[in-house]
């Protein structure tokens, strides 16, 4: 399917780019003493490791459904996509102590103008793989992906921060690396908890959207035969959703008639609405009462 293979090319993509972005941040983090540059090189490891889960939660979640998960393995997403986030929250912690130690400490570090290469080179890779990954996650709406993305613009931001403060030690400001490091930490706390909170919400069956329940009641609005709808209910299944109703028809109707005004309602549904995955219908009749 398109799908898994082109998140499974944005999370290899993901990989190699945020290892050489690692490797390259923690020569020169270590070397020069940069609280900033070296935050940015644990961030980078959270970002191989995000790229990793990214890999298999997308591997499991491509699976078929079979006997034992009747509907599939979509979840798989946002099981990944939560262990994410909290790893991205842990690391936060480190980063903001270290950070925040340099500060009390009047930490100093020797400039070089690798520093300043190697945050061009990462913000020059990291617009790259937002490009990419985001114009994945429009198409196909995929929560690991979606994650990702952001990952990658925040890394924008982050390294742009850093390369100030890299320029501002030129004129003996030293704090703010320190700033720039606790900056770091406390923006991966904030996008973390957002991704966390989004995969906590499908996991726990949170409710389809209002904007697609409302497509839902548009097309049933449009069968005249159906007079009165109950029982609407909504489960995540990976990205999308099944949903499941009671429509009451004229129990004059045949039993046939009845049921295939459902069926056509479910095909009609799946077909119209992206973000259904399958409809079931239960019938039951109405008595109506008739003019003279």
């Amino acid at each position: 399917m398109k799908r898994f293979k082109s998140v499974k090319l944005a999370s290899i993509l993901g990989i190699i780019g945020n290892l050489f972005l690692l490797i390259i941040k923690a020569i020169i983090g270590f070397f020069t003493n940069s609280q900033a540059m070296i935050a940015d090189s644990f961030n980078s490891a959270g970002d191989i490791i995000s790229s990793v889960m990214t890999f298999i939660g997308n591997k499991i979640a491509s699976k078929p459904k079979d006997d034992d998960h009747n509907l599939g393995h979509g979840k798989a997403e946002y099981i990944y996509s939560m262990l994410i986030s909290i790893l991205m929250i842990l690391m936060s912690f480190k980063i903001f102590k270290d950070s925040f130690l340099s500060i009390l400490d009047n930490g100093k570090y020797d400039f070089s103008w690798w520093l300043v290469v190697v945050c061009i080179i990462t913000i020059l890779v990291k617009i790259a793989l937002y490009v990419y990954t985001n114009m994945l996650y429009k198409k196909y709406n995929n929560l690991l992906i979606k994650a990702n993305s952001k990952d990658h613009i925040n890394d924008c931001v982050i390294t742009f921060f850093n390369l100030l403060s890299c320029l501002l030690s030129l004129k003996g400001i030293y704090f703010f690396d320190g700033v720039v490091g606790i900056g770091i930490s406390v923006w991966i706390i904030y996008t973390s908890v957002k991704i966390f909170k989004e995969s906590y919400d499908i996991l726990m069956d949170k409710s389809i959207s209002e904007e697609t329940k409302n497509k839902v009641f548009d097309i049933i609005n449009t069968h005249d035969e159906i007079k009165k709808v109950i029982h609407f209910n909504s489960t995540p299944v990976g990205y999308k959703y099944q949903i499941s109703f009671t429509i009451y028809v004229d129990g004059d109707l045949s039993t046939f008639k009845s049921h295939d005004i459902a069926n056509k309602l479910e095909k009609e549904i799946d077909s119209k609405i992206q973000e259904i995955y399958l409809t079931v219908i239960h019938v039951n009749p109405i008595k109506i009462k008739k003019g003279k």
